[in-house]
């Protein structure tokens, strides 16, 4: 039996009961060498501060503290080089021979001191979550760029004999050749696998190769909280207002948790590295090896592919030419975040393509500020209400209306037959032809499986993704977690799940089992909305609206505000808009057989 719940809104309450999945392992502080690059002088490191271990987090505290970020120990500087003096010998008195200077290479190096891993123990898994904790606050900060190698060459008269040229010396590369754990994709899923490594294995050296340009960070916020923020600096920073008023960030650890990939191999007691900006484009199973898009090959002892999915389009939009896709936003990562912001204070009318969790989301995200900008927001789909797929009929059309208040113009059982552009516009043809300026299109995630053919591993016919065990093993020292894994439930048989705490759940899992866990994927996950300040929702297990259903209600009452909800706590620690709700509902979904529901209302 599944169910799902109606609650004061405290959406990110659930986003802590997942991210606390990552950080309520304990790990131990260990010292890092201060590797630089290479250099024509020798350089003398200097040791370490070592950092205090970090105590253990109550895994039942609804806040997590962030995880201080470590001192950068203060950089080496080379000794000042002393340019050589050379005397040229006199020649005779009838030919003068200019003096010549040798070419001398003075190289700076400033390296960075890398910040130390920290591994943590890790818990058993719960099999359902039940509390709201928040996810581990953590502050981004900038990274620190490497100075670059300065050369300097005397001119050389041209009466001088031609010296021999000196070859420069090539850059190290920041691509590691080996990594014992190697993760392909840099989501919440290779995240929570790579905590997951450490705290089992403390010296582990995890790399994380990522095709974005970002270190690992949460997505949920992208379509709710950041919306609401009243910070002009949110954009850019990426921090946002908790449940209880807090700020953190989204990303998940700052620059300085992380090891420099190209010391990687050198540093002590391990840690893990993130290779941004590359993409794994072949794997060779046999020779336990990947090749990256720029030519680099890395080998690997065990591998864990956590790709996600990309955005699905509207095949109408794809065969409307360029002008109509460059107006078309497919929203997934950080700068889709950024990008659709801006369009959004440029531009006259958007049409948000569908009515699941994201359309909805940013329907009600952007309808919320389109008063502000004189924006016209239109929100279509082929059901006959909001969330249809997923909410009963009644339950739909009550989220519909809720939906419509917050200044989006729903439109239901709309299928679109057409776009073209024309004028500046943009013309969706429906039963009536309707003009924007910009489409968003959220109709479903379809899963990343392009290395399957390269590995010779299996994708599942009906769900998608990587077929994997009860264990998520695809083949012998091959794991996939997240959005991409069709994987064997216990309790529910074979499944392919999308939503962040089945991300952290899984992944970790998998982290585990790289370290000989051997354990099976017996968690039910949970996931939650949050269509704009007033309505949120959580459900746990299998949700569809084709299913029996039963429903049960709380009516307001005067205690229900949110004046006597503040005054009865006490406390403002809660936003004011988060208690807006007045009303409550709790919906059991049911079995297709009629003796497992009580009922068959829908």
């Amino acid at each position: 039996m599944t169910e799902i719940v109606s609650r004061p809104k405290q959406g990110p309450q659930a986003a802590e009961a997942v991210a606390e999945v990552v950080a309520e392992s304990k790990e131990d502080a260990a010292p890092l060498e201060s590797i630089p690059e290479p250099s024509s002088e020798p350089v003398k490191s200097e040791p370490v501060a070592e950092e205090p271990t970090l105590t253990e987090a109550d895994v039942e505290s609804t806040e997590s503290e962030p995880i201080a970020e470590a001192p950068v120990t203060k950089p080496i500087v080379e000794e000042p080089v002393t340019e050589p003096t050379v005397q040229a010998s006199i020649p005779e008195p009838t030919v003068e021979s200019p003096i010549r200077e040798p070419v001398v290479e003075a190289s700076v190096i400033e390296p960075v001191a890398e910040a130390p891993a920290v591994t943590q123990n890790e818990e058993p898994l719960a099999p359902v979550v039940e509390s709201e904790t928040e996810p581990t606050a953590v502050i981004i900060a900038e990274h620190v760029p490497e100075a670059s190698s300065v050369s300097e060459s005397a001119a050389v008269p041209k009466a001088a004999p031609a010296a021999e040229p000196v070859e420069p010396t090539a850059a190290p590369s920041d691509v590691p050749e080996h990594a014992p754990y190697l993760l392909i994709g840099g989501g919440t899923a290779s995240f929570a696998a790579a905590r997951s490594i450490r705290a089992r294995d403390p010296g582990a050296r995890v790399l994380i190769v990522t095709e974005e340009s970002d270190l690992p960070y949460m997505r949920p916020p992208l379509s709710k909280e950041l919306w609401f923020s009243d910070d002009p600096k949110a954009i850019e920073t990426l921090h946002f207002k908790q449940w209880n008023g807090k700020e953190r960030s989204i990303y998940f650890q700052p620059p300085s948790f992380y090891v420099s990939p190209a010391d990687l191999a050198k540093v002590e007691n391990g840690g893990v590295a993130v290779l941004t900006g590359r993409k794994v484009v072949h794997m060779d199973v046999r020779g336990n090896k990947v090749k990256l898009s720029d030519g680099a090959e890395i080998s690997y002892e065990k591998c864990l592919i956590a790709t996600g999915g990309v955005p699905r389009n509207l095949q109408v939009i794809e065969r409307a030419g360029e002008e109509v896709m460059k107006r078309t936003t497919l929203f997934r990562k950080i700068e889709d975040f950024r990008s659709l912001e801006k369009i959004s204070g440029e531009v006259k009318s958007i049409i948000i393509i569908g009515g699941g969790f994201l359309g909805s989301e940013l329907a009600c995200a952007l309808g919320r500020r389109s008063t502000d900008v004189g924006l016209e927001v239109i929100q279509m789909f082929p059901e006959k209400g909001n969330m249809g797929k997923v909410l009963p009929e009644y339950l739909s059309n009550w989220t519909t209306e809720k939906v419509r208040k917050e200044g989006v113009s729903v439109i239901t059982d709309a299928v679109v037959k057409n776009v073209t552009y024309k004028n500046d516009k943009l013309e969706i043809k429906l039963k009536d032809g309707r003009l924007t300026d910009h489409i968003v299109a959220a109709v479903g995630l379809e899963p990343s499986v392009d290395l399957a053919k390269s590995a010779g591993l299996e994708v599942d016919s009906d769900f998608g993704g990587y077929r994997v065990n009860a264990e998520l093993q695809a083949c012998s020292n091959i794991w996939v977690a997240g959005d991409a894994a069709c994987f064997y439930d216990i309790k529910l048989g074979r499944r392919r799940v999308e939503h962040h705490d089945h991300a952290v759940v899984s992944g970790r899992l998998a982290g585990e089992n790289m370290t000989g866990a051997s354990k099976p994927y017996w968690h039910q996950s949970m996931f939650w909305s949050d269509l704009g300040p007033d309505v949120g929702y959580e459900a746990i297990g299998i949700v569809d609206s084709s299913l029996p259903t039963v429903g049960v209600f709380a009516k307001a009452t005067a205690k229900d505000t949110p004046k006597a909800a503040t005054e009865q706590s006490g406390t403002q620690t809660f936003p004011l808009h988060l208690l807006s709700r007045t009303k409550w509902w709790l919906v059991l979904y049911c079995g297709t057989s009629s003796t497992e529901c009580p009922s068959r209302g829908r």
